[in-house]
């Protein structure tokens, strides 16, 4: 009789330029340039030009549970914005936002500093010398397609650069881009 498998959570730090999926497409790399693991599966994904915490996992009730929005796990984003949000454009990415597919549900929205533990992104971001940027922490329970990036023009402050910190209560915690770590089940 075999023995049943134990379940498996991995965090792995996305680069820039990979996509959510193992297999290479066009100019995007895949994870398995990155990850020799049998029998595991994304749970949720991220955009190829966003980077941070995507979870692997070879459960599929947990895959489910992590990537379904009718559970809203918090996901939380840093956010390099061209130019410097004022207190009104906080206020509407905390109190829900009007896009072409509906609003979203409230967020939570406050500027930061730039994340000490941030690592150069390859390639860098373009800068102008005119137009100041900021780094806002955001904090969605959707999942919807490139929803933050939207969030942010909406309210007239495009993203530069987009790293997903958190899922729940799975955080990078200075995991270096490219790598991974498997995290106890909580």
């Amino acid at each position: 009789m075999a023995s049943p498998t134990v379940s498996r959570l991995i965090c792995f730090n996305k680069p820039y330029g990979v996509l959510s999926q193992f297999t290479p497409e066009g100019r995007w790399r895949g994870l398995k340039d990155f990850i020799d693991i049998p029998g595991v599966y994304v749970a949720g994904r991220l955009d190829a030009d966003s980077e941070g915490l995507l979870l692997l996992t070879n459960d599929g009730k947990l895959q489910a549970r992590i990537s379904d929005p009718r559970h809203k796990m918090e996901k939380t984003y840093w956010v390099q914005v061209e130019g410097e949000p004022d207190e009104a454009a906080l206020q509407t990415l905390r109190d829900g936002v009007q896009l072409n597919d509906g609003p979203t549900l409230p967020a939570r929205a406050q500027l930061i500093a730039a994340p000490a533990a941030l690592w150069e992104r390859d390639p860098p971001v373009r800068f102008r010398q005119s137009i100041p940027t900021r780094w806002l922490e955001l904090v969605i329970r959707e999942g919807r397609n490139r929803q933050v990036r939207r969030m942010t023009a909406a309210v007239g402050y495009p993203t530069l650069r987009l790293i997903r910190a958190a899922i729940g209560p799975y955080a990078l915690d200075g995991l270096a881009p490219g790598t991974l770590r498997d995290v106890p089940l909580l």
